[in-house]
């Protein structure tokens, strides 16, 4: 027996939630499935399974038939071949202009009904033809409910609701009420295709091809087909299909699909470039250090895609409601056909039973089950749109409670790139250039950051450095270096190095690291060295603060000094330094005991290496700039695609705009039925209402969570 895997596949024809989620439970009875989810929004199903592809795709279309007619499962290689083929996919559009035909014939003869002057009989016999033309694919769905046990779906409520409309005698609104319901219907499904295509554009960012170079020829080849140290042309208005380092040309690149960013890029030789990104004018020459499903598209598209999977507690909890929502009110529509009746002798049961059908048709939960998904899928699409890699509508929902936001200082708040910010000679005897000179050639034979930032800023007007003239080099650990310079002895170090030389030297208080140096055992002077503070982390946190999370933290590993200094220039008040990594894990679980609000989520941003295991135990662990690094991507919840610390904020304006439509569809929704169903009672509404209260309601929900993709966030 093969071992289980994971296997993905298409899923093409279903019109709502309920039906998923009635699919779903058809297969988790089959003993070669271990476990199902189907994602509604984005037609796709998800197995463990130890079957083949092929074989696991007879059976489960064989159980899908059991319930919905209609519902084509596939393979993704076929569906995706079938797009890039036609550029196109309509099978949403199929069941539009399928709705459409029926509505056109059965509405026509509707009107015949009403308007030709017959008689009585034939007017039935017209209302009975459009009501079957119309109603068709919900009677036959009803019934193969029946056969399968679920009785409180749409189809089967709908069903009853209009069947018991003909029984009662009201005929033209048992056929109006269905028609309603199908355009209804219509309306809904292209809601949900334009929100479907709106979201599929928005991850329009995989490559069609790439453009391989093998010799003194150009391939055209799938970007699947590439290899590592490939190289690639990639022409003017091309995506550049697989990440990679710029060996020839110079160009501006569109990187607004991938980070958000709306300006365009430079980029010239040796620099990185992702792939995705629109080559906006020059001929570039790429060498690949990726393949394709490693690559940053590939990793966006599957994060996109797999978010659905990952449900928010208000999906999960509408999902519970459904399904004791639907029976209890079947069972409140039994209660008011026969209690008022045969009970308490109020009224005949013609009408006690007209009002009873109006409960069943404001019952169905299509509203709910199929806006609230969708609003949480657009709010992911807003958030990717914005450069921001959401993994779930879990995740998403979350931020919307963050009450305390932890920092890394290096590569969050900071750069994380040193710089020369100041060179202090003790006297006269030497100049600032001098010093620098030596201590550049000195530090030349480290790859510390530190002492690279040294030897770059020596250079950085022509000079090199001449590691030859060093005659004799000796690295004291915790200390610093002492080394022989054409017969000159250099020390090189942090000023217990001078206290251990017994050397007399200006001690200073700096917003860096501050490298003393003493030449022939005599104090020459200091060259301070600073992380740089990234140009929105002050705006970043200022727009954390007016969001109402007051409660900021930075962790770091630097030195106290250091570590105050940036904190105050930030606007951040409470500042845990001088941190080894287990410690900083050591530092979020002592936040974590001392926090009033237990609800309050705590959301910690890092730079998605180092900081895996904070990342990993926050509520949320938010990845800076990490698209590239698997390390990112495996422990956080959250990835932001550019080093802007300001994207947190966005990220939970997105939540709260997101909650805030999920919740509107929610009290609307049920506020709507309620009310129908008070009038309902008391004789006051008709099924005209209760239509509306089902169908219409739904659209509306489904309408309004489409505008979360349309957001913008304000700058």
């Amino acid at each position: 027996m093969a071992s289980d895997n994971k296997v993905t596949l298409s899923v093409k024809g279903i019109d709502c939630v309920n039906c998923a989620t009635k699919i779903e439970n058809k297969i988790k009875k089959l003993d070669e499935v271990k476990d199902v989810s189907i994602d509604f929004v984005n037609e796709r199903m998800e197995l463990n399974t130890d079957k083949k592809e092929e074989e696991i795709i007879k059976l489960v279309q064989n159980a899908t038939n059991s319930v919905e007619d209609n519902v084509k499962i596939s393979s993704m290689r076929n569906v995706q071949d079938h797009n890039e083929d036609h550029n196109h996919n309509h099978d949403g559009i199929d069941n539009v202009e399928n709705i459409k035909r029926l509505l056109i014939i059965g509405g026509l003869i509707y009107l015949a009904a009403i308007i030709l002057p017959v008689n009585k009989a034939i007017k039935i016999v017209l209302f009975t033809i459009s009501y079957f033309i119309v109603g068709k694919d919900v009677l036959i769905n009803a019934y193969k409910n029946i056969r399968s046990g679920e009785f409180f779906d749409e189809n089967f409520l709908m069903g009853i609701a209009t069947i018991g409309a003909f029984i009662v005698g009201e005929y033209a609104e048992a056929v109006a009420v269905m028609l309603f319901y199908q355009v209804g219907e219509l309306f809904q499904e292209m809601a949900v295709n334009k929100s479907r295509k709106s979201i599929s554009d928005l991850m329009n960012i995989k490559p069609d091809f790439a453009n391989l170079k093998v010799e003194n020829e150009i391939k055209k080849v799938l970007p699947e087909e590439v290899n590592v140290n490939d190289l690639i042309l990639v022409k003017p208005g091309e995506k550049v299909p697989l990440d990679g380092i710029i060996i020839e040309g110079t160009s501006t690149g569109d990187t607004a699909a991938l980070t958000g960013e709306s300006l365009p890029r430079e980029f010239g030789v040796g620099d990185e470039i992702l792939s995705g990104t629109v080559n906006n004018n020059g001929l570039l020459t790429i060498k690949v250090t990726k393949v394709f499903s490693d690559s940053t598209v590939s990793k966006i598209l599957d994060l996109v895609q797999n978010a659905s999977s990952k449900k928010s507690k208000t999906e999960k909890f509408i999902t519970k409601f459904a399904r004791y929502y639907t029976p209890i009110i079947v069972g409140v529509a039994l209660l008011v056909a026969t209690v008022p009746p045969f009970v308490l002798g109020n009224g005949t049961f013609y009408e006690w039973f007209y009002r009873a059908l109006i409960f069943l048709v404001v019952s169905c939960p299509c509203a709910l089950v199929i806006s609230i998904p969708l609003g949480f899928f657009g709010g992911i699409g807003a958030a990717s749109k914005n450069g921001i890699l959401i993994k779930g509508g879990n995740y998403l929902e979350a931020l919307d409670k963050v009450d305390t936001v932890i920092m890394d200082k290096t590569g969050t708040i900071t750069k994380g790139t040193f710089k020369v910010v100041e060179i202090n000679v003790k006297n006269d005897k030497i100049s600032k250039e001098k010093l620098l000179e030596y201590v550049a050639d000195v530090e030349s034979f480290s790859n510390h950051p530190i002492a690279k930032s040294v030897v770059e800023e020596y250079e950085k007007n022509g000079q090199k450095v001449i590691k030859e003239s060093i005659k004799k080099y000796d690295e004291i650990s915790g200390y610093g270096i002492s080394a022989e310079l054409d017969d000159t002895n250099i020390l090189v170090g942090n000023n217990k190095l001078m206290e251990l030389e017994k050397i007399e030297y200006d001690f200073i208080e700096s917003i860096g690291t501050t490298i003393y140096v003493a030449i022939d055992r005599e104090y020459a002077g200091n060259i301070v060295i600073a992380d740089q503070i990234k140009e929105d982390s002050v705006n970043a946190v200022k727009a954390l603060k007016n969001q109402g999370i007051s409660n900021i933290v930075m962790l770091t590993g630097d030195n106290r000094n250091i570590a105050n200094n940036i904190a105050k220039k930030v606007g951040i008040n409470e500042v845990y330094s001088e941190l080894l990594p287990n410690e900083k894990v050591e530092k979020v679980e002592e936040i974590f005991s001392k926090k009033e609000n237990k609800s309050g989520k705590v959301l910690f941003v890092g730079d998605g290496i180092n900081d895996a295991p904070v990342l990993a135990r926050a509520d949320i662990g938010v990845a800076m700039g990490g698209v590239g690094s698997d390390a990112a991507i495996e422990a956080a919840d959250v990835v932001i695609m550019t080093d802007e610390l300001s994207k947190i904020s966005d990220a939970i304006k997105i939540s709260k705009k997101t909650k805030k439509i999920v919740w509107q569809n929610i009290v609307f929704a049920l506020c709507v039925k309620a009310i129908v169903l008070l009038l309902g009672i008391f004789g006051l509404s008709t099924m005209w209402e209760a239509v509306f209260a089902d169908v219409g309601v739904a659209l509306i929900a489904v309408l309004n969570s489409t505008r979360v993709l349309n957001m913008k966030l304000d700058k």
